[in-house]
């Protein structure tokens, strides 16, 4: 049987959710015996979001393949069981990439080369190479109907529907229902304006998805049935939410995907989400709480950070606790009002994160030797390794010019030097150490009792790596390598074996982590950084028992 497809559209305003739209829709279908696979479509010239600012694009997202992708490719992993690869996400930038390239090469045969057919068929083409060997696939258009950027892309999918039929695509439209509080009304005219936008370039949406904070009365889906052409049945709220891990069973409520596929005429068995309520239930149901100070650089924009954070909620959730997430700006350790012991000291664990470039790199210093020498849990990743070697290098081994040669080209002790093979490379694009790389890991250390594994695969996002001539002053000094790639060229876990818990490591599991499949490493770490705040309460709770019962010493103070 050929694949379906499930088109899905945005329309009034940008961040209205299509991607955990569509990652939702991947569950319950899933949850149904069903195989799916997602892609993302980009109207950006970019050929990838990997240089772009994480300001402005939020968290690059990396496939074992090595792809620099949208941060919604995260939202399809972490939701379903699709393994995704650059074929799963595409910009207007790398479809006309191909297409250029295919005319320098002749392979137009001297015909003029135009949006219609040429670049509407590149883009049908991705589209059916994810279709192979699954039941649906789920294709997201970035932007808003009306963007002129993403016109190619409707177009493209109009056609697909003119090909394939209705039986094989549905078209899910993602539009907004404000409730405006002057008048106290739900208001529709957004929603019908941007329908009408959609049927101008020749999509008729099959279901509307309304965001909104409030469910729907039936007079409200009647009327935008009414004016939008589509069944009352097909209008559904797509409701806010505490935790976006709820949006599969509010949808599985309003029966999206009973209706996807009644449109598409797959026959499917009863879905199964017990595994999703027991997870929604732990969510607002936990036995207690924990505090991550996570010291960063782009902490001002949470999206940069986006599958750190979630991976962090589902160590939090393996351990039935509720997150609480501090985003520390690194620089404001080192010129903040507080000192930083004032700014630390409440954290039951401390996690540097990645990032490039020397903005920060002192305050997170600061905060890894405040964890260190206070045996507070601590976690770096990628640049949160490299900084801990640095930072033990400096203050333990006696290199007190220690540093990475991305931050001081000129320093004496390179601890942490630029890629080997990238010497002389100087472009930014496509010049890191990407994707998916085995890990050897060392027997009876901490990464081996937190993976039960000596061999693991992690993917990757970096251009500097451990200096190894370093690695006998560091592992004397009490820094133990624990994790390395085979062939030993690079180093991937560092540990501190005479801490409760304290671990780097070179690449990046936050990818990898699910909500029902929480990544060992984020669940040690919270298990211990919850763990360390109950000793924590327990040692200061004391001590006020004993000040309260000395009061004669408070008075000679």
């Amino acid at each position: 049987m050929s694949a379906k497809y499930i088109f899905v559209t945005g329309g009034v305003v940008s961040s209205l959710g299509k991607g955990l739209a569509a990652a939702s829709i991947g569950c319950l279908l899933e949850s149904r015996g069903l195989k799916v696979n997602l892609m993302k479509f980009d109207p950006y010239l970019n050929v990838d979001p990997g240089t772009m600012s994480p300001f402005q694009h939020g968290e690059v997202f990396v496939t074992d393949d090595g792809a620099e992708t949208d941060l919604d490719l995260g939202h399809y992993e972490r939701f379903t069981h699709a393994k995704l690869s650059r074929d799963n996400n595409w910009t207007t930038g790398r479809i006309y990439e191909q297409i250029i390239a295919k005319e320098r090469r002749g392979d137009y045969l001297g015909k003029t080369v135009q949006v219609i057919p040429h670049v509407t068929n590149e883009i049908k083409a991705a589209m059916k190479k994810v279709a192979q060997d699954v039941d649906v696939a789920i294709v997201e258009i970035g932007g808003t109907v009306g963007d002129i950027e993403s016109l190619p892309f409707m177009e493209a999918i109009r056609q697909m529907r003119q090909e394939l039929g209705r039986e094989h695509t549905l078209f899910m439209h993602v539009t907004l229902v404000p409730f405006i509080a002057a008048a106290q009304e739900l208001k529709t005219k957004p929603t019908q304006h941007s329908v009408k936008e959609l049927l101008s370039i020749g999509i008729q949406p099959d279901i509307l998805l309304c965001r909104t904070d409030r469910f729907l009365s039936k007079e409200i889906k009647s009327k935008i049935a009414l004016f939008c052409n589509v069944a009352e049945e097909a209008v559904i709220t797509a409701k806010d939410v505490a935790s976006i891990y709820e949006v599969p069973l509010v949808f599985s409520r309003e029966g999206v995907d009973t209706l996807a596929l009644k449109y598409l005429h797959v026959e499917a068995r009863d879905r199964d989400l017990s595994a999703w309520d027991d997870l929604v239930h732990r969510v607002y149901n936990p036995k207690a709480e924990v505090t991550i100070g996570i010291v960063g650089k782009y902490v001002e924009y949470e999206d940069s950070y986006k599958s750190l954070k979630e991976a962090l909620v589902h160590g939090a959730l393996a351990h039935n606790l509720k997150l609480n997430l501090n985003w520390i700006e690194a620089e404001g350790l080192e010129t903040g009002d507080k000192t930083y012991e004032e700014q630390l000291a409440d954290y039951d664990g401390i996690l540097v994160p990645g990032g490039f470039g020397k903005r920060g790199i002192e305050g997170m210093l600061i905060a890894i030797r405040y964890a260190r020498e206070k045996k507070v849990p601590y976690f770096g990743i990628c640049l949160g390794m490299q900084t801990a070697c640095i930072e033990f290098a400096r203050n333990v081994c006696g290199l007190a010019e220690a540093n990475s040669s991305e931050f001081d080209p000129a320093t004496p002790h390179r601890v942490i030097y630029k890629l080997r093979e990238l010497r002389g490379v100087e472009e930014l694009g496509g010049t890191m150490r990407l994707g998916a790389w085995p890990c050897k890991i060392e027997p009876g250390t901490l990464a081996h009792k937190i993976y039960g594994l000596l061999e693991i695969s992690e993917r990757h996002r970096h251009r500097y790596e451990f200096n190894r001539e370093y690695e006998e002053t560091l592992t004397a000094g009490g820094l133990r390598i624990s994790g390395s790639t085979p062939d030993g060229t690079y180093v991937e876990m560092v540990e501190l074996p005479d801490h409760p818990h304290f671990i780097g490591c070179q690449f990046h599991p936050e990818f990898k982590s699910k909500p029902l499949e929480p990544h060992p490493l984020f669940r040690s770490f919270v298990g211990a950084a919850y763990e360390h705040g109950l000793r924590r309460r327990a040692e200061k709770a004391a001590a006020e028992v004993e000040m309260f019962h000395r009061p004669e010493k408070v008075g000679r103070r």
